[in-house]
């Protein structure tokens, strides 16, 4: 995929950035001159070439954790003097009927996904406002824009990660700082898939079932690219979307538009 973003110069921050949308996005972001720090919870020592290639700042980050989150905004400021991007990608999936969530799995699924968002939102944007603006941009997913029956708890994380984006970015405006988010799905190659695919009873089935949820996607006959998905958030994030805030973008493959035709 061309890269047509420029980026030269800004300093970027993204979270989850070890594999799937977030290296996508690092990658992406740094091929087209920007400063990227990539937080993840783990280093992989598969990224450690193209990273070194690119300039890319490995920091570790577990999102969860408000002194991590904070070191790592800092670690960017401290070396730079601001942050022009942000990226709140980190999240973990839950499959589990509401009934069979663990409070222990309910504090992982929302405390990854709608605090370690929030977490992020807040020090970065302390660093804009001295700054005088910045671009924020969340990964949601489609389901953040409809329920879904499989992953209730996920789906109610996904939805305040909309919200937030909302809020947050009819609070900011009037300080030039643009706030988006991304509502992917199904996404291919990224850890929470290959993750749902492995502990499957039948891989390819769920693999089918996926692409055939999604009219595009089944029109094309394969999941979306991490790559696709990292090209909307580099949109969002670039001058070309100044006038762009409080948007929650769908890279679904039309999934959440509603109920498809007969025959799908």
């Amino acid at each position: 995929m061309k890269n047509q973003y420029h980026f030269q110069d800004q300093v970027a921050i993204i979270t989850g950035a070890g594999n799937g949308i977030g290296r996508a996005t690092a990658i992406m972001m740094a091929e087209a001159g920007a400063h990227v720090f990539a937080g993840d919870v783990h280093h992989l020592e598969e990224n450690r070439e193209t990273f070194t290639r690119l300039g890319i700042t490995e920091v570790i980050c577990d999102v969860r954790q408000e002194s991590q989150v904070q070191s790592l905004i800092e670690q960017a400021v401290n070396q730079y003097g601001r942050i022009d991007i942000l990226v709140n990608n980190a999240g973990i999936g839950l499959v589990k009927q509401i009934h069979q969530v663990t409070e222990a799995e309910w504090d992982a699924c929302i405390d990854t996904n709608l605090k370690g968002t929030f977490l992020g939102c807040k020090h970065a944007i302390k660093y804009m406002l001295a700054t005088g603006g910045g671009t924020i941009v969340n990964t949601a997913s489609n389901a953040g824009l409809l329920p879904r029956a499989h992953d209730p708890v996920y789906s109610i994380s996904k939805h305040a990660v909309v919200a937030l984006t909302e809020s947050l970015g009819l609070c900011h405006g009037k300080d030039n700082i643009r706030i988006n988010c991304v509502c992917p799905g199904p996404v291919g190659e990224t850890g929470m898939m290959n993750v749902d695919i492995a502990n499957a009873a039948d891989p390819e089935g769920l693999t089918q079932s996926m692409i055939r949820a999604s009219p595009i996607a089944a029109a094309n006959k394969r999941m979306i690219r991490p790559q696709e998905v990292a090209s909307a958030i580099c949109y969002l994030a670039s001058k070309d979307a100044l006038m762009v805030s409080g948007t929650a973008l769908r890279i679904d493959g039309g999934k959440s538009l509603g109920v498809p035709p007969q025959g799908m």
